[in-house]
């Protein structure tokens, strides 16, 4: 996955592989998902873990990696910024 960002002079440009992506969520601190949970309406906040996200993005990177080069994020604003996300 490529992540492109532009703001003025500031330009940023990622590659993360998306192999990666359910061990990264593994360093995500526990804090950040109580804290989606207590803002997720019942029945679904029990659906809010850590480990339910590292599932849900494993069954996902099969389908993603048939779908390489498909843009899911294109925002260009008025001012200039501009965020690209490629697969």
């Amino acid at each position: 996955m490529k992540v492109k960002i532009r703001a003025g002079s500031f330009r940023m440009s990622l590659v993360l592989p998306l192999g990666m992506a359910p061990w990264i969520t593994k360093w995500i601190p526990q804090a950040a998902f109580d804290n989606m949970r207590a803002r997720t309406k019942p029945p679904y906040d029990q659906l809010v873990t850590k480990e339910t996200c590292r599932m849900l993005i494993g069954e996902c990177i099969g389908a993603l990696k048939g779908h390489k080069g498909l843009e899911i994020v294109h925002v260009e604003a008025a001012d200039g910024t501009f965020v690209s996300i490629v697969l």
